[in-house]
């Protein structure tokens, strides 16, 4: 089974494929494995890849298995684990618009695009800070939470001493909803509430709440949901 790859013909061999056509030809399966390498005794590494692919039928949901998942798999032990992940998180960053320092934010959808693809998989909420100048620039992009949206997870100490010592003008607020719909809560509702009366007093204004969902999002300004 070690010698699989060496019975196919050039044309069918996914190294010799590349060179002949481009890297764009290969399939899932092929790609994976010219980045494995080589099987096992008992698995040639074609049928690795396949294996793997059939019990994860899709891009998105392999690149949310993690690496004792995918150890469960015949021929992928912690070396293959790690290099698919290694793999779809080089393919995650290389997707994601991320807002750099100085960068303007202008309008809710581009918040979102900046946000999305980095967001869209999670498991968990994530809660951001996006701390912007007098113009709207982008001082810093900050992770405050992970887990579900409450007063206890999101405490305004949290937010706004950070926002305090870069001296941001205002704050943006955002967060994913792992199961796809960005409809808010009641406990995001209550938290938003509560940082923009605490943003008053320090005189750092919140201006927006976006909520991620799969594909699509909330603006709390756009739908007046609170009131900034």
């Amino acid at each position: 089974m070690k010698n699989f790859l060496r019975s196919l013909s050039p044309n069918e061999k996914p190294r010799e494929k590349v060179v002949a056509h481009g890297i764009s030809i290969l399939s899932d399966r092929e790609l994976f494995a010219l980045i494995f390498r080589s099987g096992t005794r008992n698995h040639d590494v074609l049928d690795v890849s396949r294996k793997m692919l059939e019990e994860f039928p899709s891009l998105r949901v392999l690149s949310t298995a993690s690496i004792a998942e995918l150890q469960k798999l015949p021929g992928i032990g912690l070396t293959k684990a790690i290099q698919v992940q290694a793999c779809l998180e080089i393919a995650r960053r290389f997707c994601q618009k991320v807002a750099e320092t100085g960068e303007v934010l202008s309008s809710s959808k581009q918040v979102y695009q900046h946000f999305q693809c980095m967001l869209r998989d999670e498991k968990k909420e994530k809660f951001f800070c996006v701390h912007l100048g007098s113009k709207n620039q982008v001082l810093k992009k900050e992770l405050i939470s992970i887990g579900s949206l409450n007063a206890s997870i999101v405490h305004p100490r949290e937010v706004f001493s950070s926002a305090i010592k870069e001296s941001s003008n205002s704050l943006l607020l955002v967060h994913n909803h792992p199961s796809g719909d960005p409809t808010p809560s009641k406990e995001d509702i209550s938290t938003t509430k509560r940082l923009i009366e605490v943003g008053s007093i320090v005189g750092i204004k919140i201006i927006d709440h976006i909520i991620i969902g799969e594909g699509c999002y909330v603006s709390f300004a756009e739908q007046n949901i609170v009131h900034f």
